[in-house]
């Protein structure tokens, strides 16, 4: 069985492999049943989460097992950690362990470009990232696959870790500074990118314009919010997969209050991945809501193993 180390995702999958591949694989019919979410309590700290998320389609199938663990954030630990087998769905021979967590973290991020590619302006150079971990720290280099980023502005409830971003951003070629006036930047930037695990919104619908982008990527739990009610309510809003509407917190709570109703979801990652733009989105304000699917894994392990 092939083993796939964090390193040989790295070079495997680049974002300008995944933002020009996935798309293609992303449309093909995938059976991913809903995630199986359980709840690991853990005394004197935030309860953690095991994730099962199973996905088959055209011979190939895939299962990824993640643990979501906050409190690993003060021990100085990541706070995703993930394993996946790729697997043949016909002889149910095992074909291929990939480091989950790489997988995950370069799946999200360039879905969440490709997502960009359609939604943001063919304009957009000014990126703000919310947020200083994993996942964070792919989005400007998934971004830069799709778009011409000229700068980047990280915030994060932990000042010091935005700096630290910052400077891992600018080791890496990008015009990039810690920001601690989140107002002022989501005002600034073209694409505002949200990977957090935040419980109150971050992102405030007064503070976005018409031909803003917003990728709300971190809550994937109904307790969770990146983005207010006004932001959901007034921006056209896509997910990655339906799913979405019944698990995350930016979606569940406005439509419990009857703020935000099913039929003004606009569409999928896989209706987005069929179409090279989205009509008038320089005159509205767009919104890409991200939990997670089983299919994305399956795609990007399948592109891995080649």
């Amino acid at each position: 069985m092939l083993n796939l180390t964090a390193h040989d995702l790295i070079e495997r999958l680049s974002y300008d492999v995944l933002t020009r591949q996935l798309p293609k694989l992303l449309q093909v019919e995938t059976e991913s049943p809903q995630r199986h979410v359980h709840t690991l309590r853990n005394q004197g700290e935030p309860d953690a989460t095991l994730l099962l998320m199973p996905a088959w389609a055209e011979g190939m199938g895939g299962v990824k097992l993640v643990n979501v663990t906050p409190g690993n954030l003060k021990r100085g630990l990541p706070a995703v950690t993930a394993s996946y087998l790729l697997f043949d769905a016909i002889t149910g021979e095992h074909l291929a362990l990939l480091d989950g967590g790489e997988l995950t973290a370069r799946r999200t991020a360039a879905v969440a470009a490709i997502a960009a590619d359609r939604l943001a302006s063919a304009q957009a150079h000014d990126l703000l990232l919310v947020g200083s971990g994993r996942i964070a720290s792919e989005l400007a280099f998934a971004y830069r696959a799709v778009r011409d980023i000229r700068s980047v502005e990280v915030h994060s409830q932990t000042p010091a870790n935005a700096e630290k971003l910052a400077h891992h951003l600018r080791d890496n070629g990008f015009n990039a500074h810690a920001s601690q006036d989140l107002q002022a930047s989501t005002a600034k930037a073209d694409i505002i990118a949200c990977a957090t695990l935040s419980k109150e919104p971050l992102i405030k619908g007064e503070w976005v314009r018409a031909g803003q982008h917003v990728a709300l990527i971190g809550g994937y739990l109904k307790d969770m919010r990146e983005g207010d009610d006004l932001l959901m309510t007034e921006g056209q809003v896509w997910v990655d997969s339906y799913a979405a509407m019944s698990e995350a917190g930016d979606l569940t709570q406005p439509i419990a209050a009857g703020l935000l109703h099913h039929e003004a979801i606009r569409g999928t990652l896989a209706d987005l991945c069929r179409v090279a733009t989205v009509a008038g989105r320089d005159e509205i304000v767009t919104v890409f809501k991200s939990v997670g699917d089983a299919a994305q894994d399956l795609a990007a392990a399948t592109l891995a193993v080649g």
